[in-house]
């Protein structure tokens, strides 16, 4: 288990709704740390899903790395996991729906709220069709840092004037050529926002990847090279 000290909650972060009951009358009634944690996941899981069905697959949640590390405490995180899935269905916080795919059965689970309810009933009924499940892989949370968070974790503290500096890069740049830029700016030492946007100004107008220094202006270049590229839209000229 992680016992490094939590960081802190960049400037910019997303948020996931959570309903006041969960507080006001559940909470005092779970009392396994699992469950809570579960139910928590689902929660993230299935309002961060953009599809018209918010719910989660048995299949998704067996995939997590970081679900099943926070279940496992010594035990075995399977286990751990079908216990709290069936104390959360049982306490009436989600509901499961067995469907057959592909000659065998997947289970589904979602929240308990006017949606969910719904949404079980008119699959039951044949009045909609689930289409293709999601993919058994981790939550995009969970991939690459966003342009604020990479500032904060290489460089320091943000400011407004800062911020509004990232968010128009991010709209300029692709995210790939930012962490690339970042990590160059670290290596050299040169860790200020300036450096990095002076790296990707130059990227931009001089073009990236050729093998010939970024700094050497005196040869001669295609002033469309990159307009016209896979990221020309995302350059200003």
């Amino acid at each position: 288990m992680n016992r490094q000290p939590f960081r802190g909650f960049p400037a910019r972060s997303s948020f996931t709704p959570l309903p006041n009951l969960l507080f006001a009358e559940l909470l005092s009634r779970i009392d396994s740390l699992a469950e809570l944690k579960l139910v928590l996941h689902v929660f993230w899981r299935t309002y961060g899903r953009k599809a018209p069905l918010k719910f989660v697959t048995r299949n998704e949640l067996m995939a997590d790395r970081t679900l099943l590390a926070g279940l496992e405490d010594g035990g075995h995180a399977a286990e751990a996991l079908a216990g709290a899935l069936k104390a959360a269905v049982d306490r009436g916080v989600l509901l499961r729906m067995a469907v057959d795919r592909d000659g065998g059965t997947e289970e589904l689970y979602f929240i308990n709220d006017e949606a969910g309810r719904s949404a079980v009933e008119r699959i039951g009924a044949g009045d909609i069709t689930l289409g293709a499940l999601p993919q058994a892989e981790p939550c995009a949370e969970q991939g690459r840092p966003d342009i604020f968070t990479l500032y904060e974790q290489n460089i320091g503290l943000l400011t407004p004037m800062i911020a509004e500096e990232l968010t128009e890069a991010e709209k300029l740049y692709p995210v790939e050529w930012i962490e690339e830029a970042f990590k160059e700016a670290v290596s050299l030492n040169k860790r200020s926002w300036r450096y990095i946007a002076r790296i990707l100004e130059r990227w931009s107008s001089e073009g990236k990847g050729s093998g010939e220094s970024g700094r050497d202006s005196k040869k001669k270049r295609d002033p469309n090279r990159y307009v016209k590229g896979k990221y020309g839209h995302l350059v200003q000229r």
